[in-house]
């Protein structure tokens, strides 16, 4: 009997932290700046899921066209992966992804494929309630009139 709680115990061992931590699920909703060619506001909202370490997310972002600077309306729908630092007061995170734009000036129009690299921060302000700051660099393919445009955004998490 003895020889055999060794082996039992450390299965159970192996078993308790191979156990997947719960996922959490968080809503963001953002404000900011896309800076290529000048600066113009974006808006957007984001829906990921987080497995402490990685996370998935689907975001939406509209950034507005300012004819006076020659700027272009962009919209993007962009599916990414983040590997994060699993602390729970300040979460510092990486991200990358792709998905399809759209981007519109005058009676130009082109959409396509592109990616994204960025990261931010995820700061804790009050139960499920966080602070987001993300900074972005896109790279649009196809014919866009702008490649690689940047975009940085403040915005407010709920998770549940």
């Amino acid at each position: 009997m003895t020889r055999r709680l060794g082996p039992i115990l450390a299965l159970a061992f192996l078993l308790l932290t191979l156990t997947p931590a719960p996922a959490r699920a968080d809503l963001t909703a953002f404000f900011g700046v896309t800076t290529t060619p000048t600066n113009r506001s974006a808006k957007g909202i984001a829906v990921g899921v987080s497995l402490v370490v990685v996370g998935f997310e689907y975001e939406y972002s509209h950034t507005s066209e300012d004819e006076v600077n020659a700027a272009p309306n962009l919209v993007t729908n962009m599916g990414n992966i983040l590997v994060q630092t699993p602390t729970g007061g300040v979460q510092l995170y990486f991200t990358a992804g792709g998905g399809f734009y759209q981007e519109t000036y005058r009676d130009f129009q082109t959409s396509g494929f592109g990616t994204n690299l960025g990261g931010g921060a995820k700061i804790t302000l009050v139960g499920p309630i966080r602070l987001r700051l993300d900074y972005r660099v896109f790279n649009l393919h196809g014919e866009p009139l702008y490649v690689h445009p940047k975009r940085f955004y403040g915005g407010v998490v709920v998770s549940f």
